[in-house]
């Protein structure tokens, strides 16, 4: 495919565009008049206080913007023009008190600010609404958040996170307003130009096979040129960047989940009761008031990926007298990842089994093992390659005019939109299953951090076999979400005689989103085809152990690491060869662009705001801003429902949905919200200031929640299926926010501060599952045919021995149909519900406003510089607290906070002469970072994690720097578990990132 080209034209292109950026400007200033010259000396000595330069200025600078600020407000500004602190802005605003961040592929992608999580923080640019776009795996995206991945650092000026709410910020903040600011040419007027070359190695990429290896070294190109001309009355700043990575990761996981049990509950996947046969196996087992809970598979994976990176922007402005400035300015970014996995892994089938427990009440296995005595189990060796693309685009138009002394006005629209699909005809998500039928007794170690899986081969099998390897179950996925942004705003300030001010504005806000996926997927998990179409050259052997060098365990004898690497594209070929001489469709084997799921929805929505601000210059000068917004939203909502007929038993423990018609079903829903705020800042001394706050904002739902209709799962258990529905007459999150802080500033670039802060949030949509009874679907478990199994000797617990005796007994019967006998041994075919046969019963998810909850916390922050010497530190502590936390022994649905975590900063840098150092250290501690995982409602709880990173830079000359940068300098991992430490749900090793490059300042 040309996206996985290793040199694609769009470098070469991307290079020589921004390596001409410079030439015209260059041009300019050499032909510069001595007018000229003398404006650009008087404007030099003017910007001498406005622009910033290095680490110091940065930090002085951002001290000022919290110092005069309206409410809590911390920023980041950039040291030079096109020289943001970090090349990912998330990882800069996790520099942030209160700001945590979540990481992707080892890199920051969404923000948690004061414990609220990504969706309820809302991003602007330049004071702009944006859309925000993502997909997920295995179904259609839900979540409103913007990935800061998707933007490079260059272009951006400024970021300022608004911890308070305020009249005139757009609604959707509930814990933070975060506004990108980027380079304006008539703010910092002249010739001003920079050019970036970086090298980057992930050390990541070193750790992977050969079939998932990219480069060692990629490149970045940076450059941005701003110019103004005509006496500083017309402006233009292009900024672009250009980005490849190729990294990876390895992951060991329990994806589908831990089912959960009472001590003295007997059902399927229950250990055995005592006194039963079989309990003679079990260690320390559960109490029968405690809860304990089994592992529905584990896996081991290993990641290469390839990303393509490309932003840019060209603003252009005109101010055509001194009381007027007009803006353009188009706004793009791509970034494009191509994914590709091997993995291993065993599902378990609660057959016979022992086990060794900890204690309760919240039991976890030590060790958990099925027997599978006579070895012929599937020992799965899956693999995975598609590629997803992220493109944005923004155009704004800003018109600015001082009408008098008193009066200004401002006009500012823009169109933007936000795009996330797939970038390759497997979809955004592609997993193809293959396997060896010579699993034997199958153990995990749970007892340590990183699980090992221990698997008896047969006898007389010393190592496991590529002869006996064939494709079984495949998926592909293709999951799709574009959401679309049309704003317009006016806004003004009045300035009265008394110097008292007027701050008001109308706004209104056109969001469009749509949330689409589609799944092909064969359930042929027994075997799709033979072991003769899979020559046993495509099959390499491995040790999955040597991909986990930083855990400990991966070296373990016991550990049963041999598996096999394999090209995706040639043995999805082959499956597909095969398929089609078996007289089935190939295209089986591709993504489909027909969505099953399909859920669009409008937002229209009308603000206006007034807020009156007054200075008293008393004994203790006293600043009060009081004021209000108004916001009304109209929801339309569509969902496209699939009508499900029937349910088909295709593999031992999975069932599939049916589809028959589908058609799109239409629901809405409205809102309106008065939103006062007060702010009040006391300047106790020159360099002491005392703040509150009290203001309230709304979070409005995620797109899942409010759309139209009701889809089910495709995959449905022994047990029971899932499915969805959503509700666009939910009611936004309504959060009350209070603030009190204390700030000294008690040198230049140096202060203090420690602030309180408090969240009543009402609305909070609780995800509640009700089991109902869709379409009243026949299954068969349970059946007529079903029960004979029972009758002659089979078990509830043996689901193969009932598949092999139905296929037996009554092939060609309603609803039977036998394909024939896998290499085990075992009937392959379908087994499809018939009337008679109970009714399946479905957990389906709901969204209803139905809980309140509050949070609080503290700030504490430190900026210290040390006199001249060039040494300074930055510190920050964050604190954050609510009664609403998970119950660990309760099971079932229930409702707690997610994203809730203390957090710390250090940052400590000398800067001095050529040089520039920076060592900064961030840390999170254990939150809820999820209440489902892939068996139910289950916590998932992220580990407490600290990184570091560092940055040297040296100056050659005024303008020629070198810079080395290395991200998690330790190379720590990334742990994720249930209830108790031993329910490993993801345990990740990435590995170091480290940059070198050179930039060029042109002057």
């Amino acid at each position: 495919m040309s996206s996985m080209n290793p040199v694609p034209q769009r470098r070469l292109l991307s290079v020589a565009l921004l390596l001409a950026l410079a030439q015209p400007g260059l041009a300019g200033a050499q032909e510069a008049d001595d007018e000229s010259a003398e404006k650009s000396e008087d404007t030099e000595s003017t910007l001498g206080e406005v622009v910033v330069t290095g680490i110091r200025g940065s930090l002085a600078s951002s001290m000022n913007v919290k110092r005069d600020a309206q409410g809590v407000v911390d920023g980041i500004i950039a040291e030079d023009i096109g020289k943001f602190p970090d090349t990912n802005l998330a990882e800069s605003l996790q520099r942030i008190s209160g700001v945590s961040i979540d990481r992707v592929n080892g890199e920051g992608s969404r923000v948690t600010v004061r414990g609220v999580g990504p969706d309820f923080n809302l991003v602007l640019l330049n004071g702009r609404q944006m859309p925000g776009s993502s997909i997920a795996e295995t179904g259609a995206s839900n979540s409103r958040s913007f990935d800061f991945a998707n933007l490079a650092s260059e272009a951006v000026a400024e970021v300022e996170v608004y911890k308070t709410s305020r009249a005139s910020t757009p609604t959707g903040g509930i814990g933070a307003t975060i506004n990108i600011k980027t380079t304006r040419p008539l703010d910092a007027p002249g010739f001003k130009a920079n050019l970036g070359l970086k090298a980057v190695h992930d050390t990541s990429v070193d750790n992977l096979p050969d079939s998932l290896q990219g480069d060692s070294v990629t490149p970045e190109v940076s450059g941005i040129y701003s110019n103004t001309f005509a006496d500083d009355t017309f402006g233009i700043a292009l900024s672009g960047s250009y980005q490849e990575r190729d990294f990876g990761f390895s992951q060991v996981s329990v994806p589908n989940g831990w089912r959960t049990f009472r001590g003295d509950e007997n059902n399927w996947g229950t250990i055995p009761q005592p006194g039963t046969p079989g309990s003679e196996n079990i260690i320390n087992r559960p109490g029968a008031n405690d809860i304990y809970s089994v592992p529905q598979n584990i896996l081991y994976s290993v990641n290469g990926l390839s990303r393509e990176r490309t932003n840019g922007q060209l603003t252009l402005q005109y101010a055509p007298a001194d009381n007027m400035t007009a803006t353009l300015d188009y706004t793009y970014s791509e970034n494009k990842i191509q994914h590709r996995r091997n993995e291993l892994s065993a599902w378990f089938n609660f057959g016979p089994s022992s086990s060794a427990w900890t204690d309760g009440p919240v039991a976890a296995p030590l060790l958990y093992s099925e027997f599978i005595p006579a070895a012929n189990s599937d020992l799965a060796m899956g693999g995975a390659m598609f590629g997803t693309v992220n493109e944005n685009k923004s155009l704004g138009f800003n018109f600015a005019w001082q009408v008098n002394d008193s009066l200004s006005l401002e006009l500012d629209y823009h169109d933007s939109q936000a795009t996330s699909g797939a970038d390759s005809p497997f979809g955004s998500n592609a997993v193809l299953g293959t396997a060896g039928f010579f699993r034997g007794t199958t153990t995990v170690d749970f007892s340590r951090p990183f699980p090992v899986l221990n698997v008896a081969l047969p006898s007389g099998l010393s190592q496991i076999d590529p002869s006996g390897m064939l494709v079984t179950g495949s998926s592909f996925r293709n999951s799709y979400m574009k959401a679309e942004v049309e704003q317009l705003q006016t806004r003004g300030q009045f300035e009265f005689e008394d110097y008292s001010k007027l701050d008001f504005g109308v706004t209104a806000t056109d969001v469009n989103n749509r949330s689409a996926f589609s799944n092909v997927q064969l359930d042929n998990w027994g075997g799709a085809t033979s072991p003769d179409d899979y020559p046993d050259g495509v099959w390499t052997l491995d040790n999955m152990g040597r991909y986990f060098d930083q855990f400990g365990g991966h070296n373990d004898p016991a550990f049963s690491s041999a598996f096999f690497t394999w090209n995706f594209a040639t043995v999805r070929q082959l499956a597909a060869d095969a398929w089609a001489r078996a007289g089935n469709d190939p295209n089986q084997y591709l993504a489909s662009n027909e969505f099953t799921t399909d859920r669009r929805v409008n937002e229209e929505s009308k603000s206006a705001y007034l807020q009156w601000s007054k200075t008293w210059d008393l004994s203790m000068p006293l600043t009060v801003a009081v004021g209000v917004r108004y916001e009304e939203t109209d929801v339309t909502s569509s969902a496209l429902v699939p009508t499900a007929t029937a349910i088909s038993w295709g593999s031992a423990n999975e069932l599939s949905i049916i589809r028959g018609e589908q058609g799109f079903t239409t629901l809405t829903g409205s809102y309106d919200y008065f939103l006062p705020n007060l702010d009040m800042a006391l300047e106790v001394t020159d360099e002491i200031i005392l703040r509150g706050s009290y203001g309230e904002s709304i979070g409005r739902p995620g797109w899942g929640d409010i759309q139209g209709g009701q889809t089910l799962s495709d995959l449905v258990r022994v047990d029971g299926g899932t499915g969805s529905q959503g509700n666009p007459g939910l009611e936004p999150l309504h959060s009350q926010n209070f603030d009190l802080s204390l700030e000294w500033y008690y040198s230049e670039a140096s202060y203090v501060s420690a602030g309180f802060f408090r969240k009543n949030i009402d609305n909070y949509i609780g995800v509640t599952q009700i089991v109902d009874t869709p379409f009243n679907l026949h299954t068969p478990i349970g059946g007529d045919y079903w029960n004979a199994a029972l009758a002659n000797g089979c078990t509830v617990a043996d689901v193969v021995c009932i598949r092999n005796y139905i296929f037996d007994n009554f092939n060609g019967q309603p609803g039977v149909t036998r394909t024939g006998v896998d290499s085990t041994g075992n009937r392959t075919g379908t087994i499809v519900g018939q009337p008679g046969d109970p009714i399946a019963n479905f957990r389906i998810t709901v969204p209803a406003n139905q809980r309140s909850a509050s949070l609080d916390g503290w700030e504490f922050n430190i900026q210290h510089m040390f006199g001249d010497s060039g040494f300074g530190v930055s510190a920050n502590y964050t604190i954050v607290d609510s009664g609403l936390t998970y119950d660990n022994f309760v099971i079932g649905e229930q409702f707690a906070l997610e994203g809730l975590s203390d957090s710390a900063n250090v940052v400590g840098f000398y800067e001095k002469g050529p040089w520039q150092v920076r060592l900064a250290y961030n840390w999170r501690d254990k939150f809820l970072s999820g209440r489902f995982d892939g068996a139910g409602p289950n916590p998932a709880y992220t580990e407490d994690y600290g990184q570091f990173d560092m940055n040297i830079g040296y100056q050659f000359s005024e303008n020629l720097t070198l810079a080395f940068e290395a991200i998690n300098l330790t190379d720590e991992t990334q742990r994720i578990h249930g209830r108790n430490v031993n329910q490993l749900l993801f345990g990740t090793q990435t590995g170091a990132r480290y940059m070198l490059g050179l930039r060029y300042k042109f002057q």
